[in-house]
């Protein structure tokens, strides 16, 4: 590659990021509102002045937070991060002319955002009983520095960094020393891969590559790389492409005694470090006593500035100027010799520019440059640092999330691959050494990562192999904490996903009632909140996690995965959202940003997930494969009680009018889906011999098939035979069953119309089947006639292969039947049929009981059964019709003639009083055919669910004008008050 052919392309491609970053920012401010610009992140509104102080070098660090007197008390999602430029501005709006002043974010929380300023518009103060708006901006700065570098590397020629750009660009290959200087590790716990990699660091001449996959010590070879070249009398530039990386290392570096100072805004530092920051180094030099007095004099004249009238605005902002400049000049004499003496710089990609603290040092005063994290970096941004020194070492994980690029367009043509991903794909093994012991994750959670993105080349280190959440202090041995793996299956439980309206992100209320129960659990058993992660890949998520999650629980972290990148937790739970027909799962189709949020934690993974829409992307496809082999998994019923499941068999109305072979179709389907569940579920250990068989695997997929369908069948004749017995109130199943039988259970429960209930925690989660409600008011038969009905049922042709598909145990064909055997009996023997008709009422109509529970006639054939004539036929006609034409609703007499109306549930007539499901007694029915009906077409129909509650959009923006300009009103009202009692 030639270097002129790249600079120009890279350059091409920088300008089209930047456009399409400065066209989405003007966009956003000139097309939508302040609200939607929240909801994407890139603002925050109504914010009031928490605190306010003086930092580092004279900048005024402010702490805004949401309006706690409203019963607001986290912010929003939203996607600042420390080292953002912001811009402050009143409630006007988000305007330049509104525009207050410009900041940098030095820390977020999710209870407020800390921003520091270097001067104010006008010389303005901040106003704590004001509201102010924050929105991020487009940081122009970045993007001037990695052009100038660009253009310096075109033009190139001679200086330390010859050798190794030819190298870089592939005109050279990488050389080494013929014999590596010997030398004694400072850190004497280093692995195996770990010595090698450091040992080839050292005898590289220009390159070197450490691909350290999560959790494998990278940080930690790295500092022993760092601290050898200064062993050797090497000047090291260490720089990262995020502030948080940097003060990690100056961290380390510290500890071990080395001379490091680190360069940036001291905003943008952490507090434990900032004692290392050039800044607070120049406090400490021989003009420490005159910088302290001239801070005092700032913060004197910031104190005095509410007694200021109008005109002494000028004299104030010109009394700060001074007083700064004073400050920095004397500063600026000592930054050259501090540099000098340390032996390691740090910094930001950016921060190296030469523009910066650097140009007090000659071009050749850095021996190494090392830039950790460098497969998240702009690869211009990493040309940066690498013109000043001769040999660099990179390193990082290409297998973990890219640099962040606003512009697809530039991110196609090359612009999100970084310097590391490319030299591994011009050079290969021959420059890298990987890292392979990990330190963070059980095997089992980190199997799968080492399987899917690093060639299986991970082991876990015996010191985290088999860890688990019971093993820390103070945590409880429970089913939720005896596992590293736990899959939370959703699928066929009506737990589809949500979009917002506005924009493309996704929600899940659903999965946020599962992470809460399991949340719950976790916490009950022992474990700190501070040590679980909750980990969404959808703002919207984020946010109503937030919202369920964070009062309760305010030390639970909730983020994005991009948020977490780099970090790790005892316990992650993940939420993955997507749940629709189509199977469309969207950006979770980035392998990388899977990989992350899985490689986040240490002991326990939870994945809150639709099986059935995930399992269309290969990649997500495996992490359920495998959380399936080697985890728990479990299904959304045993959460949450109230779900309707999708596969449903058709109801009573629709299997009239089918054939026998949809009907078969239909059954078949039901079955086969149940199978396939089957297949993919794990046996749990404390399972009976029953379920033994049906979930350990097999050696051969037929058999294993074979096996499951076998234990459907068993499962569904004890449902049956239950059913059959009268004198059997509920069907209790034991808790030894596993989570593929239970789910099994809820199926056939589903099919057959029964109550289903999880009861029990943990091992002792068990299932119970009763009868619905309906089925407990029908009329009752005698014992003899169960008994007669139940020998007969036995001689019934299964409904499958009849010409009908009438469900197998409906009570009211069996009764039909029953009724027409009767009469054939009184045919036969006239006494014994009247005998019969005297009994016969007493069985067809309910008892008083019933009467109340189910305040239902008995049918039009009951009554003409029972009235007529053993032999009159015309008169069993005539009582059928006039049975048939009064209102079937208890002592109701109303004719249904002209006026009725036909239950769809039990085919009778009712007049329009007493029509509806609800008051006949067909409440349950109506219900469950509502939320059938619902799961199936995906439509919500009126009086088929919760009533919304929820105010108008419109209206409720409406509210919030009015009332904030209410608000605006009294404040101003309260401001001209306290002016007239000065005066």
């Amino acid at each position: 590659m030639e270097v002129e052919n790249f600079v120009s392309k890279t350059l091409e491609l920088l300008q089209e990021e930047r456009e399409a970053e400065i066209e989405e920012t003007r966009i956003w401010q000139e097309n939508v509102s302040l609200k939607d610009l929240q909801s994407k992140g890139v603002c925050l509104l109504k914010l009031q002045i928490g605190s306010q102080s003086t930092g580092l070098y004279g900048r005024t660090v402010v702490i805004l937070e949401p309006r706690k007197h409203l019963g607001f008390s986290t912010l929003p999602s939203n996607s600042f991060g420390p080292g953002d430029i912001v811009g402050l501005y009143d409630t006007s709006g988000c305007t330049a002319a509104s525009q207050i002043s410009t900041g940098i974010v030095t820390r977020v929380s999710q209870t407020s955002v800390s921003v520091a300023f270097d001067d104010f518009k006008d010389g303005l103060s901040f106003d704590f009983d004001a509201q102010y708006n924050l929105l991020k901006l487009a940081n122009d700065v970045t993007y001037k520095r990695m052009k100038h570098a660009l253009n310096a590397l075109n033009g190139y020629s001679n200086g330390p960094a010859a050798n190794m750009i030819n190298v870089l660009f592939g005109h050279t290959k990488p050389t080494s020393q013929s014999q590596p200087n010997e030398f004694e590790f400072f850190n004497t716990n280093l692995d195996d891969s770990q010595r090698e990699a450091v040992s080839f660091a050292l005898s590289q001449r220009e390159l070197a590559v450490i691909h350290g996959p999560p959790g494998t010590g990278k940080t930690t070879t790295v500092v022993e790389i760092i601290l050898q070249a200064v062993k050797q009398g090497q000047k090291v530039l260490c720089c990262a492409s995020s502030n948080v990386a940097v003060d990690n290392l100056v961290e380390r570096l510290a500890q071990c005694k080395a001379k490091v100072l680190r360069l940036g805004h001291p905003a943008r530092l952490l507090e434990s470090i900032q004692k290392h920051s050039l800044d607070a180094i120049l406090a400490q030099s021989d003009n420490a006593n005159i910088i302290a007095d001239i801070r005092k004099d700032i913060d004197k004249a910031f104190m005095g500035r509410k007694k200021m009238e109008k005109g002494e605005r000028w004299n104030f902002k010109r009394e700060i100027g001074e007083l700064r400049k004073e400050l920095k000049n004397r500063e600026a004499t000592s930054i050259a010799q501090i540099l000098k003496s340390a032996d390691v710089v740090l910094s930001t990609n950016t921060g190296a520019c030469a523009d910066g603290p650097l140009k007090f040092l000659s071009a050749e005063h850095f021996d190494w440059v090392v830039i950790d994290e460098c497969a998240q970096a702009l690869e211009s941004s990493c040309w940066i640092p690498l013109l000043r020194a001769r040999k660099c070492i990179l390193a990082g994980d290409y297998k973990q999330l890219p640099p962040t690029i606003k512009s697809q367009t530039a991110a196609s043509k090359g612009l999100s691959l970084s310097l590391m991903e490319r030299l591994i794909q011009m050079y290969g093994d021959p420059v890298v050494r990987m890292l392979t012991v990990q330190y963070r994750m059980n095997s089992a959670i980190m199997d799968w990562a080492s399987k899917e993105m690093y060639q299986g080349r991970l082991t876990a280190h015996s010191s985290v192999e088999t860890h688990l959440l019971k093993d820390l202090a103070g945590v409880s041995s429970v089913e939720e904490t005896s596992v590293p793996l736990l899959l939370i299956d959703t699928a066929g439980c009506g737990l589809s996903e949500m979009e917002d309206t506005d924009e493309q992100s996704k929600g899940n209320q659903g999965e946020v009632e599962i992470v809460e129960l399991h949340i719950k659990a976790l916490i009950e058993a022992g474990l700190k909140a501070r040590d679980i992660a909750v980990i969404a890949p959808y703002n919207l998520q984020v946010d109503l996690l937030r919202q369920k999650l964070s009062v309760r629980h305010p030390e639970l972290e909730i983020k994005s995965v991009d948020g977490f990148q780099g970090r790790e937790k005892e316990a992650v739970v993940l939420s993955l959202v997507r749940s629709n027909r189509k199977g469309e799962v969207g950006f979770l189709a980035e392998d990388r940003r899977i990989n992350v949020a899985i490689t986040r934690a240490r002991r326990h993974v939870a994945v809150v997930c639709d099986t059935q829409t995930v399992q269309t992307h290969a990649f997500l496809k495996s992490l359920i494969n495998h959380m399936t082999e080697k985890g728990e998994v479990r299904t959304a019923f045993e959460y949450i009680r109230d779900i309707v499941p999708q596969n449903h068999t058709r109801d009573h109305k629709d299997t009239k009018t089918t054939s026998a072979s949809g009907s078969t179709s239909s059954k078949q389907k039901v079955k086969d889906q149940a199978q396939k569940k089957a297949q993919k579920k794990s046996s749990s250990k404390e399972n009976t011999a029953g379920s033994e068989k049906c979930t350990k695997s097999s050696t051969s997929a037929p058999t294993e098939y074979e096996e499951n369908k076998n234990r459907y069948a068993e499962i569904r004749a004890q449902v049956e035979n239950f059913v059959k017995d009268f004198n059997q109130s509920e069907l209790q199943f034991p808790s030894s069953f596993n989570s593929h039988d239970r789910l099994l259970i809820h199926q056939i429960a589903e099919e057959l119309g029964l109550r289903h209930e999880s009861k029990g925690e943990g091992s002792n989660r068990c299932i119970t089947v009763s009868r619905p409600l309906q089925s407990a008011t029908t009329a009752e038969p005698t014992q003899a006639a169960e008994k007669e009905e139940v020998q007969e049922e036995e001689t019934v042709p299964n409904p499958q292969s009849g010409p009908s598909c009438t469900p197998q145990l409906d009570l009211k064909s069996l009764h039909l039947e029953r009724m027409k055997r009767e009469q054939q009996k009184r045919e036969e023997n006239t006494q014994q049929k009247k005998q019969q008709n005297k009994i016969l009422p007493a069985q067809t109509q309910p008892s008083k009981k019933a009467k109340e529970k189910n305040r239902t006639k008995a049918g039009a054939c009951d009554i003409a059964a029972a009235a007529a004539p053993d032999d009159d036929f015309d008169t069993l006609i005539n009582a059928v019709v006039k049975a048939d034409s009064v209102c079937s609703f208890v002592k109701c007499k109303a004719s249904v003639l002209t006026l009725g109306q036909l239950c769809l549930f039990c085919n009778r007539q009712y007049c329009l009083s007493h029509h509806i499901p609800e008051v006949h007694g067909c409440g349950d029915k109506a219900k469950s055919h509502a939320r059938m009906r619902i799961s199936k077409e995906g439509v919500l129909y009126a009086g088929s669910g919760t009533k919304d509650k929820s105010m108008d959009i419109n209206k409720k923006a409406y509210l919030q004008r009015k009332l904030d300009s209410k608000l605006k009103d009294m404040a101003s009202q309260r401001k001209q008050k306290n002016k007239e009692k000065n005066s």
